[in-house]
């Protein structure tokens, strides 16, 4: 047992993997998209009633029947959010044409550490 390890650095491919190995299967409540347009900024709802899923070294987020967001994990950004409630996902949505996106998915249970 480690008592003063050190962490990860969230910009390392296994603190992606290892993230997205504990996110995999988590029912999603919602997902939002942040947006930072001069037209519109804040979070707009995009989908509801879904789950993450890591398939091929992808993870998707699908929700509304639908697969919302889809990018490599190796590329991706995750941090949870504080309260624990879900994660924020940025990176390049592969399933939307590559556009680089910041979601954020809202679990139905979420994670107690």
């Amino acid at each position: 047992m480690k008592l003063f390890g050190r962490k990860k650095r969230e910009d390392s491919p296994a603190f992606r993997r290892d993230m997205a190995k504990k996110i995999d299967g988590m029912s999603v409540k919602y997902v939002t998209e942040r947006r930072d347009d001069s037209d519109t900024s804040g979070d707009s709802v995009i989908g509801r009633n879904g789950s993450l899923i890591v398939k091929d070294r992808e993870l998707l987020v699908y929700s509304s029947s639908d697969i919302v967001f889809r990018a490599e994990i190796d590329r991706l950004s995750m941090s949870p959010l504080l309260s624990g409630e879900g994660i924020i996902l940025e990176g390049n949505d592969t399933e939307h044409g590559g556009t680089h996106r910041k979601i954020i998915a809202y679990y139905t249970y979420y994670l107690k550490t």
